[in-house]
């Protein structure tokens, strides 16, 4: 009887290795091109990501594993959120202008477009492409927007681990979404490439 159980327990570490590694595997060749079966590695390595982040932390960069998710998360997400009628595009607070005039509410940071910084250009385009931003100032503040209304989809603008967390957040909330990471972290002056914004916009627009 123990003899059988610890040879189902030596399968199951067995396979779990071997459906990490190749998960993880899939998500690095998704930075270049598309990937078969994105959404299910995608599931894998959102349940092993804490034992596989600690690797990551140990041995390389973690960030580079929350870039290799973020990219397949994309591909597995983006025809679902082509089909999607009511989005958001959902930006931290570190784009805006160090004295950025703009008030705060539960919902983040209220644009009045003063021109300072990119936010002023975004909520433009925002509001071209049938999108309602909204400008956090953590992702603890996504809970508030989302129950604003009935959206389907959003498209996050952060660095790599707030755009993981925030996608593996939403996965179970009937929310597609298609995440754009930063040019660099911090908390303050970070920036996004703007073409590729504007690129998945075109992307999805109807």
């Amino acid at each position: 009887m123990y003899s059988f159980v610890g040879e189902l327990i030596t399968f199951f570490l067995v396979l779990s290795f071997i459906l990490a590694t190749t998960a993880l595997v899939v998500s690095r060749i998704s930075l270049n091109r598309h990937v078969w079966l994105a959404g299910f590695f995608s599931g894998v390595l959102d349940f092993f990501y804490m034992p596989i982040k600690y690797f990551f932390y140990r041995f390389s960069d973690s960030r580079t594993l929350d870039k290799w998710m973020v990219s397949l998360k994309n591909i597995s997400n983006i025809n679902e959120f082509k089909k999607a009628k009511r989005r958001m595009i959902i930006a931290p607070h570190c784009m805006r202008s160090m004295d950025c005039p703009a008030a705060s509410k539960k919902t983040g940071i209220q644009c009045i477009s003063c021109g300072k910084c990119v936010f002023s250009r975004l909520k433009e385009d925002a509001r071209k492409y049938g999108y309602d931003l909204y400008i956090v100032t953590g992702s603890s503040f996504v809970k508030h927007v989302i129950t604003e209304k009935k959206y389907d989809a959003a498209l996050l603008l952060a660095c790599d681990y707030e755009l993981n967390k925030v996608m593996m957040a939403l996965k179970g909330k009937g929310i597609a979404t298609y995440g754009i990471p930063m040019l660099n972290d911090g908390c303050f002056n970070t920036n996004i490439e703007y073409e590729k914004l504007i690129e998945a916009l075109e992307i999805f627009s109807d």
